[in-house]
């Protein structure tokens, strides 16, 4: 099949990293994938990386008609039978793109926040899209209402993961720069830093726990980092790493993995990294989270902003080493049956093949 990606985010983050990993996929399966991204967009620099070919498209309000014209030229030119959308105003441009030259559409909702009813979700989710996937379950009742289409035309596709190797020499090395002696617990979260991946919740958590110094805490990732340093101070045994390039091995580092986010996510791609690691998990109610972390199994779950129930829930799992190993071997063979890559790409070529019959 040929497949257009269509992208007008211009940041580098979960959602990103899933288009770029199932594309590459695909690929190997034999696919031709071509990608339409907004201009400066990381994931144009990302792409062609990897050898695509890669349209830098002007994904303003300010020029929907040039880039409606653009995306029509692009379709014509690659015979492209199924155009994937994945943001609000690409899958506006690109739908209406796909409609005038008779093409497929699935449109991929990558978040797990309700859309906006009425007229938007009608003509996004239903006039501009033959089939709509989203990255976790919770999502697709309100999907289903709110735009009018059948079951039949909702699937859940969550991101896998692909089978991770650590160093563990790179995994001790984590540890000792951090402080991080035998017998210590560290807590920790992977993310791109945003307003609501719950970092002032970590925080203020390990502000409830500072008494206990065996535990120690570590934020990795870049992102808006500066609006949260200054709630740490040389009483907290909390460590901003900034952004890192392969976060393999500082996941494995982790005692316990946590991920407090409020809103948004979807079925994070970091919470199934850490399970696959075989680490307990702490997370949210929030969006897709819970397909992962199942209370009691996998590991804990806390509602969002509350950080006394996350000390709480972090404590537990400090104090009972055997329970922590049993969460963590949980969550690899959860992961291991659900969640890996290879699942995600039968069941994207399940869908993008079932719109090309259909």
């Amino acid at each position: 099949m040929k497949i257009l990606h269509t992208e007008s985010s211009n940041g580098w983050g979960g959602q990103e990293m899933r288009i770029l990993k199932e594309a590459l996929g695909l690929r190997q399966r034999g696919h031709e994938i071509i990608f339409a991204v907004v201009k400066g967009g990381k994931l144009v620099d990302y792409a062609r990386k990897e050898g695509f070919t890669v349209y830098e498209i002007d994904f303003h309000r300010r020029s929907i008609l040039s880039a409606l014209i653009k995306l029509v030229q692009i379709l014509r030119r690659h015979s492209i039978e199924i155009v994937n959308t994945h943001s609000s105003l690409d899958s506006w441009i690109g739908g209406i793109a796909a409609r005038l030259v008779r093409c497929k559409v699935v449109r991929t909702r990558h978040l797990s926040t309700p859309v906006k009813g009425g007229l938007n979700a009608l003509m996004l989710y239903r006039g501009l899209a033959d089939f709509v996937v989203t990255t976790s379950s919770g999502i697709i009742p309100t999907l289903a209402r709110q735009a009018r289409i059948p079951l039949t035309r909702l699937r859940c596709v969550p991101t896998g993961v692909a089978p991770i190797a650590v160093d563990p020499e790179e995994v001790q090395a984590f540890r000792a720069r951090l402080g991080v002696n035998e017998g210590d617990i560290l807590v920790g979260t992977v993310c791109v830093v945003r307003s609501w991946k719950g970092i002032q919740d970590l925080v203020e958590a390990a502000r409830l726990l500072k008494h206990l110094p065996h535990i120690k805490w570590v934020i990795v990732g870049g992102g808006y980092l500066d609006q949260y340093r200054h709630l740490v101070d040389s009483s907290l045994p909390v460590t901003f790493t900034g952004h890192v390039e392969n976060p393999f091995s500082a996941i494995a580092a982790l005692d316990i993995f946590t991920l407090l986010s409020t809103a948004h996510e979807g079925i994070s791609q970091a919470s199934l990294q850490a399970a696959y690691l075989q680490k307990p998990l702490i997370t949210t109610t929030v969006g897709g989270l819970p397909e992962v972390c199942l209370e009691g199994v996998t590991g804990l779950l806390v509602p969002p902003f509350s950080p006394a129930k996350i000390a709480e829930a972090v404590l537990k799992l400090a104090e009972d080493p055997l329970l922590r190993k049993t969460f963590g071997e949980a969550a690899h063979s959860l992961v291991k049956e659900k969640f890996m890559l290879h699942h995600t790409l039968e069941e994207m070529e399940k869908v993008f093949l079932g719109c090309k019959i259909g």
